[in-house]
């Protein structure tokens, strides 16, 4: 039997712009249609974060999204059931669920695996995962249990920590990505700025702007 492993790929350009949903207000459907224009924009992952949905509601809605945008992955906030039962992309951990090093035991090949930090003992908990999302770096409103802002610095330091492909988390506008890339991120992850605009895909442009003009 191969060694699943060895088979394990990751890409880890398809980091670069992680959207995070952020509520059912206009429905699976309203909610998939503002996936889709983010994704137009340049948004190279979806992260689909409803906390407050059962696990039935969040496949289905995974499985709208995927339909309505297959050419790029989508992950899965803290539920990997439901991920494998929607045929998703992969999944994504915080500090009370099963450790990607636990995951990766019982998942497919190629099954993507994030994991949240915001500090040491997270850092260390992240092996075996593909990707880390480090944060909050500033203030947000957007996630009541987010904890205070670590900043750009103690963002490097647990970047270079983990050794894996670092996402900042946390107040991200498009005037901060250059810092960030500078301090080591291989991308950003945002809700309001992308989830909450009137334009998604304009606002997902502007990041990707932002990203390109980094030169990293």
């Amino acid at each position: 039997m191969p060694d699943a492993a060895a088979e394990h790929r990751f890409d880890a350009s398809s980091v670069r712009l992680i959207a995070i949903t952020d509520s059912l207000r206009d429905g699976p459907r309203g909610l998939a249609l503002r996936a889709a224009a983010a994704v137009f924009g340049g948004a190279t992952m979806i992260q689909l974060r409803l906390k407050e949905e059962s696990a039935r509601s969040l496949v289905e809605v995974a499985r709208t999204i995927q339909a309505m945008v297959p050419d790029v992955p989508l992950v899965v906030n803290d539920r990997a059931d439901v991920a494998l039962a929607a045929g998703a992309a992969g999944v994504h951990v915080g500090v009370d669920d099963l450790a990607p090093a636990l995951l990766r035991r019982v998942v497919p090949s190629g099954f993507i695996i994030g994991a949240s930090v915001g500090s040491e003992e997270e850092a260390a908990r992240a092996v075996g995962a593909d990707y880390v999302g480090i944060g909050p770096v500033y203030t947000t409103g957007t996630k009541a249990d987010a904890g205070a802002a670590i900043g750009v610095a103690r963002f490097a330091e647990l970047a270079t920590r983990c050794a894996l492909p670092a996402v900042a988390i946390g107040g991200i506008t498009s005037d901060r990505v250059s810092e960030l890339m500078a301090a080591g991120a291989a991308g950003i992850a945002v809700i309001s700025a992308l989830f909450g605009a009137s334009d998604p895909t304009q606002a997902a442009r502007a990041l990707r702007s932002a990203l390109d003009a980094s030169g990293r």
